[in-house]
């Protein structure tokens, strides 16, 4: 797979994103950093047409809105069918991501969210009629994440070597 190199400013760019895409505007950035908004915003477009960054997700809390069962299960696929498993799982209503794993046996890790127990049973029975099998599933209490400290202009190239 080939690999795109990234620059200070691409960086800088990412990192930001990464903490608040929805929040943080290309001006923004670009005072901060010295540059202009057009630099920025064609910086983020190269990344996009690179597809070094390929979306960005908001950050939705469940429970709020009805939905409290936020749970992850843990499936198998055969080895030759995980990518197109992980796929066609994500079309199962209440499916909102899906982790292919390299190795192991539980290979696919799917995250699903529902109203109820009926919910998370229909979700079970979907992935099993796609043919995975459901080793365990978890209920999420919490869930963080960060921006990946590479991307943070303060840590410096040596840091990402380490």
């Amino acid at each position: 797979m080939p690999t795109r190199e990234l620059d200070e400013l691409d960086r800088y760019v990412i990192y930001r994103l990464q903490k608040d895409a929805r929040g943080t505007s290309a001006a923004e950035i670009a005072e901060d950093y010295g540059v202009s908004p057009s630099t920025v915003r064609n910086r983020i477009s190269h990344l996009e047409e690179d597809g070094v960054v390929r979306g960005s997700h908001l950050d939705i809390d469940y429970e709020m809105v009805g939905y409290q069962l936020f749970t992850i299960i843990f499936c198998t696929a055969p080895i030759p069918e995980r990518e197109e498993l992980a796929r066609e799982a994500m079309s199962v209503p209440g499916v909102v991501s899906v982790r292919e794993l390299m190795t192991g046996e539980e290979n696919l890790h799917v995250v699903a969210v529902g109203r109820d127990g009926d919910d998370l049973s229909r979700i079970g029975r979907d992935l099993s009629g796609l043919g995975l099998e459901i080793v365990e599933e978890e209920l999420v209490h919490n869930e963080y994440t960060c921006p990946y400290h590479w991307f943070d202009p303060d840590c410096g190239d040596e840091s990402a070597e380490k």
